[in-house]
């Protein structure tokens, strides 16, 4: 492997440039392709996370009105024996020796009626909250429905894009790995690195009319000569892009082309 890195590093830079700018080629039409697919893959991944979340909150809703029959059960339960001990105080009014048992007996049962109503009136409450939950899983279900619906939609769309470049975007990365190794690790890495800070993906361009391809900014005649000349790796002083002169450029493309 050490000899093969030597190999490249001494290769002309003409044959470099003229490899490296294949490479961008064809790496731009592989940021073509995947730009046809647009934001597809994220609004999938989006709406999968949406739907997930509403099967959540049904899965709470459930658990809340689980949570809420019990609750009414307890309070049903209490009125039960609040009525049994109203029933067992009236018995003992029958038996009673006074006033004063008399009175005490009554104030028992007013007061166990008063709990009556307020566990009767618990217990209407707590249906409505059931029922409000029914709906509120009614309504989720109803936006999984419509939500389902869109993101299959969305998968149709994006698996008939993918299925439709799949093989061209395959057959082009696997040229791009195939010339990768033709380029020194030095001259690599800083292309790498250049066209992932770059806005549209490019790390060498060629000059037009004098000036950068990629930032556009005038390119100084000497410096110019020194992009023709295929001496040196020559950089943009304002982009930072690697320069490549246009003939160069177009004997790469015709590779390309080529296949």
């Amino acid at each position: 492997m050490a000899t093969d890195k030597k190999t490249e590093a001494h290769r002309p830079v003409e044959e470099r440039l003229k490899t490296l700018f294949e490479l961008q080629t064809i790496l731009t039409e592989i940021d073509r392709i995947r730009n046809v697919r647009g934001e597809l893959p994220r609004e999938v991944e989006d709406l999968e996370n949406a739907v997930e979340g509403l099967r959540s909150r049904i899965a709470r809703f459930q658990a809340e009105i689980e949570d809420l029959k019990v609750k009414r059960t307890a309070e049903l339960n209490k009125i039960e024996n609040k009525k049994m001990l109203i029933e067992r105080y009236k018995q003992q009014l029958d038996n009673v020796r006074n006033n004063h048992e008399f009175d005490n007996l009554t104030k028992e049962i007013e007061y166990e009626t008063l709990e009556i109503t307020l566990g009767e009136k618990n217990v209407g409450e707590i249906e409505r909250s059931i029922d409000n939950r029914k709906g509120d899983i009614e309504a989720t279900e109803q936006q999984i429905v419509d939500q389902t619906h869109i993101l299959n939609e969305k998968k149709n769309d994006l698996d008939t894009i993918v299925g439709e470049t799949r093989s061209e975007e395959e057959n082009l990365i696997a040229r791009a790995k195939g010339l990768e190794p033709l380029v020194d690790e030095r001259t690599l890495t800083a292309f790498k690195r250049i066209r992932k800070n770059a806005r549209n993906g490019l790390g060498i361009v060629a000059v037009s009319r004098n000036a950068c391809g990629g930032c556009f900014n005038r390119i100084p005649p000497q410096k110019q000569i020194e992009i023709m000349s295929h001496k040196k790796v020559i950089v943009c002083e304002y982009c930072g892009r690697i320069m490549i002169d246009p003939e160069l450029a177009s004997e790469a493309k015709g590779l390309v082309e080529q296949g």
